[in-house]
């Protein structure tokens, strides 16, 4: 019975608690939200309250500075407890050698990890487990939310200067991940200080994920300036619920209207009916997608010639292919296969291909750390260079359902 009434009395402690902060969220400066949340921590007995966000290059936890937060080194995302956190979206509790525990908790923005909240607290409890999560959800909600107000966060993550271009693009890019039960997807773009015309994008419409990668040609302004149109245009044409076909047509017109015939944009534009499996696809231009099953490459998923966007004006061809469970679609851009090596040779598609086998051989941590792991591996074996825009985006498809998240216990 007295635990009954601890439990009880610690989950009143709790609403009161994460209630305040609620109450004055609506209300609160971007720079107050360190101390506020510092201060809640201090109420249940934590200290050393970090907030780490992920640098735009994907390899560092960096510490937001702020008033009466911890402020320490980066941390990298492979090799520490704050990246495993980040990587797999759990709780990390690692034991410090003068006593008591760091808690590393991730901050979700739905499924998506915008970084991890540290602190250090005597010892660990259930209830402390179940407070700080759910704390780490708010302080999530308000770091997305309160980003549109401030560049604080944006100077955090920035680790070297940045092209405007690359300020362009960063800006026009959809969330990094995505993860429901059915699907799951996750992008990266390389150099991310300077990249330009490369970008990509997606939506989850009922069970249809569409999805679009593009490179625009050229580079600098021009480029992201392309890239820009290209991406409002099947934005929009998606938002009016058009198929693949009009999709291309409607994004055609735009680069050719606006750039004139000399202009183009490499496309890959798909749907995933995320309940059977069944794929679409178009490719304007773009080297073919992977198809990966048990962690290795088992083809390419051809599909007729498109011109690229721009210099089009016929019907594009739509290809027709079926997953299945557990099988990875991974979109890439020339800049990956076309850099050159050691000697002077092109990378080239099986040295790509050579790669992510080697990924697979690794048990799966899920498809944002699994490319990861594959970017830095590419990254790696070109010698660390990055001469042109390279994006590499991934979708894992599971199936199922998702009805019984919507039914309360």
């Amino acid at each position: 019975m007295d635990d009954e009434i601890a439990e009880d009395r610690s989950e009143g402690f709790g609403e009161r608690l994460l209630g305040l902060l609620l109450d004055r969220a609506r209300h609160l400066p971007p720079q107050l939200i360190a101390p506020l949340i510092a201060e809640e921590v201090g109420r249940v007995g934590g200290r050393d309250v970090s907030i780490l966000l992920q640098d735009y290059a994907q390899e560092l936890l960096v510490p937001l500075p702020g008033r009466k937060l911890h402020v320490s080194q980066p941390e990298p995302v492979i090799d520490s407890p704050a990246g495993r956190a980040f990587l797999s979206g759990d709780v990390v509790e690692a034991p410090l050698a003068r006593g008591g525990v760091r808690m590393y908790l991730p901050l979700l923005d739905g499924s998506d990890t915008v970084g991890v909240m540290a602190l250090t607290l005597d010892a660990v409890g259930e209830d402390d487990r179940r407070l700080l999560s759910r704390l780490a959800s708010l302080v999530a909600d308000l770091l997305v939310t309160k980003n549109a107000y401030t560049d604080q966060f944006f100077q955090a993550r920035r680790r070297e200067p940045m092209s405007v271009s690359a300020e362009i693009q960063w800006t026009l890019l959809p969330p990094l991940s995505m993860s429901v039960p059915q699907v799951e997807v996750a992008g990266m773009l390389e150099p991310a200080y300077r990249v330009a015309g490369d970008s990509f994008d997606y939506a989850l419409n009922d069970n249809i994920l569409h999805s679009a990668v593009i490179d625009a040609m050229g580079h600098g302004l021009d480029a992201a300036t392309m890239a820009t149109v290209a991406i409002g245009a099947y934005r929009h044409a998606r938002r009016v619920f058009i198929g693949l076909a009009e999709k291309y047509a409607f994004m055609d017109d735009a680069i050719s209207r606006q750039f004139g015939p000399d202009h183009f944009v490499t496309a890959q534009l798909m749907h995933i009916n995320i309940a059977s499996g069944e794929m679409a696809l178009v490719n304007a231009g773009h080297p073919a997608p992977l198809l990966i099953r048990d962690g290795r490459v088992v083809r390419q998923l051809e599909s007729a010639t498109t011109l690229p966007v721009g210099i089009g004006g016929e019907e594009p061809r739509i290809r027709e292919h079926t997953l299945q469970r557990g099988d990875r679609v991974l979109c890439y851009t020339d800049g990956i296969i076309e850099e050159h090596v050691a000697g002077g040779e092109l990378f080239g598609e099986e040295r790509l291909i050579d790669c992510v086998n080697r990924v697979g051989e690794e048990p799966p941590q899920g498809v944002r750390a699994d490319l990861r792991r594959l970017s830095h591996m590419l990254k790696s074996e070109r010698g660390g260079r990055t001469s042109d825009d390279a994006t590499l985006f991934m979708i894992e498809w599971r199936g199922g359902a998702a009805d019984h998240l919507a039914v309360l216990d």
